[in-house]
């Protein structure tokens, strides 16, 4: 199959603009003049002579212990201000920033001059550490360490802090609903996954410290063998030597093209398109097949099943955006419905102690963690992505909530491949989260999970980015595990068959409210909120009943029902699409409520077909019909029909 991408398409080439091409060729010659003077002038017969002088030798050792010295310091104090200035909001920040980009736009020797104001022996903190410490760092090899540092660790930030930007913090959310403190979190999942920007700002920081001149020569001199490095090696030999300036110059020149080629654009690109990794291939794409077909046969043996050793309740006093409370006992699996900002991942988050937004008062069992950091309430979450670490394979991801809780590398790796042959994914334990299809990698998510022994399971719409027939097969798996599970599961979907299949109780929230909590049956026959209704496929009316038995819709007209409410009750009517006859003139007989309407939309669901016809004398309503139906009544889009439903077919829920 041939593949789409950048190489089955012609590449269009675009002619630049005569006043704009002129400039910009003139710009290239004249960043690239001064080089061309450097390869002209070289003496090459001498180069090598020119580079193997005692001075030359001194010089260069010099500069490169000052530069690893500088780079190593660079690590240590810009790691932490990156990620600070990346991951925290506090006043001030601007300014922070600011002090960071200063040295790159300020002059190198005022640079030094200021250091000298600041740590020289004159200077504001100079003669402290001198007494203190006995440290003078002036005309010192650490005071070139300290010049260099000053100047090039502004590069490491900068490109650190770019890749720290670029990482979704779902990665690292994720890490410490497993377990992981946040300094395991940083050293095992955010430093490896911006390893290219920290190894570009790497690069770019020993570079400049390599060629550092104006502040090493302003606040620690030029003296040979403890300050005098190459740049300034080469200033000196301007005068006596030229010739050799020019070689030392060449030398300086290839070693900075040699770390711009090494980095490949990736300074400029930014780390943070590295850092998100490739997303999971599709399952056509995937090396095995389609993942349904992969190994499956652990799963369906109740010998693999997990037994939980403890049972763990839950209650919640949830505050904030949302408000609700919320209990359920041991192996209870909710279902969390609502349309798009109702408040169902902010309720997760607040569970998991992540957002601002909403608190939650959370007793799991007798032990209250509210005032425990997310790594240590036991609550695992997997978001909708699945947040797998594209570092780590399926066995190293699936380990890593046991290896965060202290178990032993070897016991955390059995359990753990363990859970991938429970869940059909045994045989990709060593397959990256790029290799994976998506199936695959929502099944190792989920190990991953279930193998951190969590009290309480978050999963944020688990299967909603799987094909039909793959889902199918992750939700039979899911249900299974979580007839075993000792905890509360807490499952946010917009699928009904998943909320029906899975959960034991259907939690629906409207604006951060609680607006049904019922069984699935209940809520399938009496949905409470329109929005449930729709995506189990009925028709949803809101209105308010009459004196006269009807119900005044909240839109248009009025609605016979065979149960009337008390006048001036809220209510919402529910018909399900089923009992919607569709009729090319108007119906004569039992049904009393009836609608002219134009047909706008006919779709396909499974072997019948549904039609959506509008009315100006009834809101949109929605008739399921077999296709030989349609052929007989000549249903095409635009057509004039008539619609009718008995009131004996609605279904009246009091709001």
């Amino acid at each position: 199959m041939a593949r789409l991408g950048s190489s089955s398409r012609p590449r269009v080439r675009s002619r630049a603009p005569l006043t704009l091409a002129v400039p910009a060729l003139l710009a290239v010659a004249f960043l690239l003049m001064p080089l061309v003077g450097i390869l002209a002038r070289t003496e090459w017969g001498d180069l090598g002579s020119h580079l193997t002088t005692p001075g030359v030798t001194q010089a260069l050792k010099l500069s490169l212990l000052v530069s690893f010295w500088a780079l190593g310091l660079s690590l240590v104090l810009g790691v932490p201000l990156a990620w600070l200035l990346a991951r925290v909001e506090f006043r001030g920040k601007a300014l922070v920033r600011s002090l960071v980009l200063l040295p790159m736009v300020l002059p190198p020797t005022v640079g030094g001059v200021a250091l000298l104001l600041g740590f020289g022996r004159r200077g504001l903190l100079g003669p402290w550490l001198e007494d203190t410490f006995g440290v003078v760092l002036p005309f010192h090899t650490s005071g070139a360490v300290v010049a260099a540092t000053f100047v090039a660790m502004p590069f490491l930030v900068i490109s650190l802090e770019g890749a720290l930007g670029g990482l979704r913090p779902g990665f690292e959310e994720t890490a410490a609903s497993l377990g992981a403190s946040p300094v395991r979190v940083f050293l095992t999942v955010t430093l490896p996954m911006v390893a290219p920007g920290l190894a570009a700002g790497a690069a770019l920081t020993w570079a400049r410290a390599l060629g550092e001149f104006g502040a090493t020569i302003t606040f620690a001199g030029n003296l040979p063998g403890t300050t005098q490095t190459l740049p300034l090696q080469v200033y000196l030999l301007l005068q006596d030597s030229p010739e050799a300036a020019t070689s030392l110059s060449l030398l300086l020149l290839a070693i900075a093209m040699a770390v711009l080629v090494g980095l490949r654009g990736r300074w400029t690109a930014g780390a943070g398109v590295s850092v998100r990794g490739r997303g999971p291939v599709t399952d056509e794409a995937a090396a095995d097949g389609d993942d349904s077909r992969g190994s499956t046969e652990p799963v369906g043996k109740e010998s693999d099943r997990a037994v939980p050793s403890e049972k763990w309740a839950l209650h919640a006093d949830v505050t904030g955006y949302n408000q609700l409370t919320l209990d359920a006992g041991p192996g209870t699996t909710i279902a969390v419905v609502g349309p798009n900002g109702a408040g169902k991942t902010t309720l997760l988050r607040a569970l998991l102690g992540l957002t601002p937004r909403a608190h939650a008062l959370l007793r799991l069992g007798e032990h209250d963690v509210t005032a425990l950091p997310p790594h240590r309430r036991g609550v695992a979450w997997v978001p909708q992505e699945g947040a797998l670490f594209p570092h780590l394979n399926a066995l190293g991801n699936t380990a890593y909530g046991l290896r965060a809780q202290g178990v032993r590398r070897a016991e955390a790796r059995r359990d753990a491949q363990a859970w991938l042959d429970r869940l059909g994914v045994g045989h990709l334990a060593h397959r990256k989260p790029a290799q994976l299809s998506g199936g695959q990698a929502q099944r190792v998510a989920l190990a991953r999970a279930l193998a951190a022994r969590p009290r309480l399971l978050l999963l944020d719409e688990p299967l909603a980015a799987l094909d039909q027939t793959t889902r199918a097969h992750v939700r039979h798996t899911l249900r299974r595990h979580l007839d075993g599970f000792g905890g509360v599961c807490l499952v946010v979907t917009h699928d009904p068959v998943e909320a029906v299949s899975l959960a034991d109780r259907v939690l629906v929230l409207a604006e951060g409210r609680t607006l049904q909590d019922a069984p699935p049956t209940e809520v399938t026959r009496h949905p409470r909120s329109p929005w449930v209704a729709r995506m189990l496929g009925r028709n949803a009316w809101p209105g308010t009943a009459t004196a006269d038995g009807t119900l005044a819709l909240a839109g248009e007209g009025r609605l016979v029902v065979a149960d009337p409410l008390e006048e001036g009750a809220r209510a919402l009517a529910v018909i399900a699409p089923e009992a919607v006859s569709v009729h090319c003139e108007k119906p004569a007989g039992s049904p009393r409520n009836v609608w002219p309407g134009t047909v706008r939309e006919i779709t396909t669901a499974g072997s019948r077909l549904r039609v959506l016809v509008t009315s100006v004398e009834a809101p949109d309503l929605v008739a399921e019909i077999t296709p030989q139906a349609a052929v007989e009544l000549g249903l095409v889009e635009g057509a004039e029909v008539w619609t009718s439903v008995k009131a004996t077919e609605v279904s009246v829920v009091a709001l």
